[in-house]
């Protein structure tokens, strides 16, 4: 597919998409959405691919939204199909193999905000700001807010802020749990490079199956997330890299995993 509102970009281990509509706020329509997701799904299938850090293009915004003037003419039906795309590309994002890193940049309301929320790490820049303002436009969130907002900061403030439409800063987020830290403006993508480096010099098996367990298991009650975290913990035996890990560890040296 070629791109025209995405960037995908590659630095060894680590793949770094840009949402590049900076005059629009970076605000996602079909394309952007299609795009999106086509890059997702190629990466999922890019062993050498360690990390992912998703950001958005410009000093303003991460993403301000979905886009209204594409929305605004949408009917009952068309609306479903706008968001059935939408949760498509945030269960790519949640179902990649590799951990997601959202680098929030600036704005991050309403479809912005449930990007991010699909990330497994965010990191915000001391100038984020972040919201679900659908209620003001007569909508609710489309894109999966109302389901993983809860889950990350719990029932009472996702409803305050779902039922609100307040927009808060990065402070805020942070304290609330939204976000995993905030950082300055121009160390916001370092940051965010370092963390995916230090991901990607693990055991990348091992990596796949935490994330596997953590998503699969928030879906269980807890007697059966266990079980699922024993089968997989048994699944790391089977590995090449468990052996090299843990032999490494004995002889005091960096592992050499071959994610095999």
């Amino acid at each position: 597919m070629e791109l025209h509102n995405v960037r995908l970009e590659k630095e060894g281990a680590v793949a770094v998409v840009v949402i590049d509509r900076p005059k629009a706020l970076n605000a996602l329509n079909y394309d952007t959405l299609k795009e999106l997701l086509y890059c997702f799904k190629t990466l999922a299938q890019e062993k050498e691919i360690g990390a992912i850090i998703l950001t958005g293009g410009g000093e303003k915004a991460f993403v301000a939204g979905a886009d209204i003037s594409y929305m605004q003419e949408l009917n009952g039906l068309e609306g479903a199909e706008f968001g059935a795309l939408g949760h498509a590309v945030m269960a790519a994002i949640e179902d990649a193999p590799q951990p997601v890193i959202a680098a929030v940049n600036g704005f991050a309301l309403g479809g912005g905000c449930e990007l991010s929320l699909a990330c497994d790490i965010r990191v915000a820049s001391e100038t984020a700001k972040f919201g679900q303002p659908e209620v003001n436009l007569g909508v609710i969130p489309g894109f999966g807010g109302t389901q993983r907002l809860p889950r990350i900061v719990g029932k009472g403030i996702a409803c305050e802020l779902l039922y609100t439409g307040d927009m808060i800063d990065a402070a805020e987020a942070l304290r609330i749990g939204l976000v995993n830290k905030v950082v300055a403006t121009d160390e916001l993508l370092d940051t965010c490079r370092v963390m995916a480096s230090k991901i990607t010099a693990k055991g990348p098996i091992a990596i796949r199956l935490c994330k596997e367990t953590v998503n699969n298991g928030m879906q269980m009650d807890i007697t059966r997330a266990n079980r699922y975290e024993a089968t997989q913990f048994g699944q790391c035996f089977a590995s090449e890299d468990q052996k090299e890990g843990m032999k490494a560890f004995l002889e005091k040296r960096k592992p050499s995993f071959q994610g095999k």
